[in-house]
Parts: C-alpha cells; structure tokens; sequence
C-alpha cells in the first residue's frame, strides 16, 4: 500500500511539473502565424513618414513608431527570433529588412535606449550571422552611449527631456551593449562605464525592502543623488512592476559579464521580492504596480511578466536549487493559457494585458512589442533549460 502511495505521489509530482511547461514548438507555430498577420497589417496600416516598427495595438488600430522610437528595436528582434528558432530563410530576410531601419540610430546621442535599440535588432543579427557590417554599427552604438557617461556621478543619463541628470532602471538593460562591445573591440572602457553605472545604480537606486524607484535625479558635480521618484508607478514609494522585471534582468547581465558576487547577490534580492511579494497573483503575471492600493481591481502588466520569465531562466544557471526555473516555467504557462492574443486579431500582436504608462493614462491593458519579445527570448531559453 505505501508503495502504491508513493508511485501516485511521484507521478503527480511530474504530472504537475510537466503541466507547467509550455510546448515551445506549438507556441512558436503560432507565433509565425501571428506574425505573418502582423506583417499584413503593416502593409495596410496608416503609416507616417518615418514609421518602421510595431508598438502596439490600441483603439482597434496597429501603432507604428520612428527608429528613434524606444521600442523600435523589438520587432526586428523578434523576427531574428523567429529565424534563430526555424532556421527558415523567409525569417532571415524579414529580420534584415526590418532591421536595416534603424542604422541612423547608431549615431543618435539623444537617448540611453541605444541597447533595446540596436542591440535587440542589430545585436541578435550580429549573434546569428556575423555579419561585419552589423558589428560595426553595434560599436558605433555603444561609442554614442558613452557620451552620456558623466564620471562624477558614474552614470549614464537616461532623459533628455528634464532639467535634471534623470537615471532610470530601464538603463540597466542597455548596459550588455557596452560589456558586448568591450569583447568586440578590446578597449576596456565600455566595460568601466558599465560596471560604474551598475555599482551607482545598485548602491542607490534600492529600498530596504529590495524594491526599486524609477528615476533617481543625480547631482553632476558629485555621486549625490538629489531626487528619487517612480514616474511610471503608482507612487514615489510603490514598485512599479517592470522597473521590478528591468533591475532583475540588468543584474543578472551584470554577474553574467563580470562574474561578481555582488551582482548575483542583488538579483537574488530583487528576484526574492518579485516571487515572494503578497500582492504577486498565483499566476506569476504581477498587476502594473505592487502596491497600487485598487488590487485587484486594476490592470496587469504581461511585459513584466515576460521578462521575468527570461531573467529567471538565466540566473537559474547562476543560482542553484533556488527554483528559478520551476517559476519561470509557471510564468509562461500562464502567459500562454491565459494572456495570448486569439489569432489573427490584436494586430498580430502575441501577448495581451500590458501596460505601459498607467499614470499618463497610456498604453493601459494592451499588447506592447517588448512583451512579445521578451515572451519569444523566454521561450527560446526555456527550451535550452
């Protein structure tokens, strides 16, 4: 009888274990399909001069957006994605047409966004061709954001738009630009930039709690930072979901190019108030802020989700017996069952319920690109696990 007990045991236990994984080959399937549609809609959209990437999908209408556009570098990644996957010409010549739109913006010095950019489009093209001319543009890239650098308060600026030298998380992400660049070319200095930004980011940046502000105003004269806001949150002192999922992700790229103890050890303390926050849904899929007071009656954000998913695969690698990847894959499967866009609707957009800047009232319960591709780059990595 204890025996039978046992084998009913270990067999739920893997039943259990492989109902939370995703087939990947049945999601990218329909990620194709999707993406064809997606395609179509393109052609057929009310495209502005200069408009050459997907955004998102709002008021029944497909919004394109500039190369100078923070998201425009996602599209093209997913199609590089797409290729990586299939290995399917069609996918290749996509991800190289699309791509080749945002080659101006190797030399734009008005943005820290240089690494969702190029990276995310010219980078994976570098990755899955090695293509020269693709290497060259990356370089150039990451000589543009080092102009940003300010070596007296050891960060790079992240908006030009206020009076203030604002630093955001999200620059965390634009950080493997520079310690790629570093491999590419040799010269040292785009890795101390990194490094310094991570350690004034790490140092300043997080609450007791592990949590995250958004924006920090620093005092260019000095390492002082003058002002700490959370613009896209519910408040100053609320976490902000996806600045969550950016300063997780960003940490773990660190630890991963400098092997540091104390970068792990950080994305270790994020990854712990992200998974074991009160107000993170059985689901996995957090609401646009943690501790916007109208839980649960308000919107979830997928893009956070997403990139959740993709950072645990990876620091499960670096962190053993944690159970990274036992959350990650829940994070997908929920992504998949519950929050996938129906075929041949939303744009052709893959994922539902994002939400971009609740507190200006834009981009609220939508598809966002970044979502999409983060969700394909979890994916990816969940097949390798």
């Amino acid at each position: 009888m204890k025996n039978t007990l046992l084998i009913l045991l270990i067999f739920i236990s893997f039943h259990n274990a492989d109902a939370q994984k995703v087939n990947v080959k049945k999601e990218f399937d329909f990620v194709q399909r999707q993406t064809d549609f997606m395609q179509q809609q393109i052609k057929v959209a009310e495209i502005k001069p200069g408009q050459v990437s997907p955004r998102t999908f709002e008021n029944g209408k497909l919004k394109m957006v500039s190369s100078r556009d923070w998201t425009s570098g996602f599209f093209p990644g997913n199609l590089w994605y797409l290729y990586e996957y299939t290995q399917d010409e069609k996918w290749l010549r996509e991800a190289q047409k699309f791509t080749q739109n945002l080659e101006k913006e190797q030399f734009n010095r008005g943005t820290h966004d240089l690494g969702f950019m190029i990276y995310g489009s010219y980078g994976h093209g570098y990755r899955l061709t090695k293509d020269n001319h693709y290497k060259k543009i990356i370089i150039q890239a990451a000589k543009s954001l080092s102009t940003r650098f300010n070596p007296k308060s050891g960060v790079i600026k992240s908006w030009d738009h206020t009076n203030q030298f604002a630093v955001i998380i999200d620059n965390m992400m634009n950080l493997e630009l520079l310690f790629e660049v570093t491999r590419l070319t040799g010269d040292s200095s785009f890795y101390k930039i990194a490094v310094s930004h991570a350690d004034q980011t790490m140092k300043n940046h997080f609450r007791e709690d592990n949590s995250t502000y958004h924006v920090l105003d620093y005092d260019t004269e000095s390492e002082n930072v003058k002002r700490k806001i959370t613009a896209q949150g519910y408040s100053d002192d609320s976490a902000w979901a996806r600045g969550q999922a950016w300063g997780l992700y960003g940490f773990i790229i660190c630890y991963r190019e400098t092997k540091d103890q104390k970068y792990l050890d950080q994305a270790n303390k994020i990854a712990a108030f992200i998974l074991n926050h009160p107000n993170l849904p059985k689901d996995l899929v957090p609401y646009w802020d943690y501790n916007d007071p109208t839980i649960p009656r308000t919107s979830k954000d997928a893009s956070a989700a997403a990139i959740t998913a993709s950072a645990l695969y990876e620091l499960d690698g670096y962190a053993k017996n944690k159970g990274y990847k036992k959350k990650a894959d829940k994070i997908l499967n929920s992504l998949s069952k519950n929050y996938r866009s129906p075929e041949k609707e939303n744009g052709g957009f893959i994922l539902l319920h994002s939400t971009g800047h609740r507190p200006a009232k834009s981009e609220i319960d939508v598809p966002l690109i970044y979502a999409d591709y983060y969700y394909l780059e979890a994916l990816l990595r969940s097949k390798k696990k």
